[in-house]
């Protein structure tokens, strides 16, 4: 399957400063494609060369098969675009404007309407649809946004922090909206949220002072984590040591924390992220004491992200 997005060499520099070194990836239909970085890793320079915004200082971009520099009127025919901040034309109101992008992107008078009722319906602006922009909300203001962006149903999707300033209820229907149109899309979410990424994305790519560090399923960016497999289990009828002791000497187990005196707390950290579940749970048998909770972590994109973009060797697995 030929990829609808796709990043060749993509660099940029500003005087001597390098914002964006050589990012290079493709995103296929069906993907929803999280772009993480800390603050001024070159995310929104990067969504911004993607886009056409900016002219790369090297490499290319790529939309529905279209360079984004050389074929930038087909190209953009298949993009839809959310910015940084969601520049508006804020004496509008969100029908007004939507009209007035419609009209932009050469649709006729019937389709323009049916565009604009869809795109205020997914995004859920009915209630300010004749309201002056300049009034909204941030969070309503940013829906104004993501609805231009989706106007005409494009097959790429390029959204700059989709859910920045939206309340939780919010949040939860633009997650809905973009899991409804992700099976026949290409979306890049790029964000510093690490929630965003667990509730949308199949696919994560962490960039750091310009670079990619890491691109993978976010299930395999967690298994790097020094929580992933990592067992809590409460227990009755052993005291803090015995509990630690008992638990330290399980096979794979690197080291044990306990909390507590009855009941008795302890967080089991296996060596190498290894699966230590079972092994624990017969020596809490074995033991003869009372199981009264028990979690596996599954492992932390939190962990995963410090360690890549600072380099914090302690936010690794630990070793054997």
């Amino acid at each position: 399957m030929a990829a609808l997005l796709e990043a060749t060499d993509l660099a940029k520099t500003f005087g001597h400063l390098t914002a964006v070194n050589g990012i290079s990836f493709t995103v296929e239909k069906g993907e929803v494609m999280g772009f993480l970085g800390p603050n001024g890793a070159g995310k929104s320079t990067t969504m911004k060369m993607l886009t056409g915004f900016l002219r790369p200082t090297r490499g290319r971009a790529r939309i529905a098969g279209f360079d984004v520099e050389s074929q930038a009127i087909e190209a953009k025919r298949h993009l839809g675009y959310l910015p940084e901040g969601a520049p508006l034309y804020v004496d509008m109101t969100p029908v007004e404007f939507l009209s007035f992008v419609a009209a932009a992107r050469g649709l006729d008078r019937r389709a323009s309407g049916q565009a604009v009722e869809r795109a205020i319906d997914a995004t859920h602006i009915g209630g300010v649809a004749h309201q002056s922009i300049d009034t909204l909300s941030k969070g309503f203001k940013r829906r104004v946004g993501l609805a231009q962006a989706i106007l005409h149903d494009p097959e790429v999707l390029v959204l700059d922090e989709p859910t920045d300033g939206l309340d939780p209820n919010q949040k939860h229907e633009v997650r809905r909206l973009i899991r409804d149109m992700a099976p026949g899309k290409a979306i890049v979410i790029s964000t510093h949220i690490l929630e965003e990424v667990e509730a949308l994305c199949s696919r994560a790519i962490v960039i750091d002072r310009g670079r990619v560090v890491a691109d993978s399923a976010p299930e395999e960016l967690r298994r790097r984590s020094r929580h992933h497999n990592c067992v809590t289990l409460t227990v009755q009828g052993g005291d803090p040591d015995a509990v630690r002791g008992a638990l330290q000497a399980v096979d794979r187990v690197a080291r044990v924390e306990v909390a507590g005196t009855g009941p008795v707390t302890a967080t089991v950290w296996p060596r190498d992220g290894v699966a230590v579940v079972e092994p624990v749970l017969q020596a809490v048998h074995r033991q003869g004491w009372t199981l009264v909770e028990l979690a596996v972590d599954p492992g932390r994109l939190d962990d995963v992200f410090r360690s890549l973009t600072t380099g914090d060797a302690d936010l690794e697995k630990t070793g054997s």
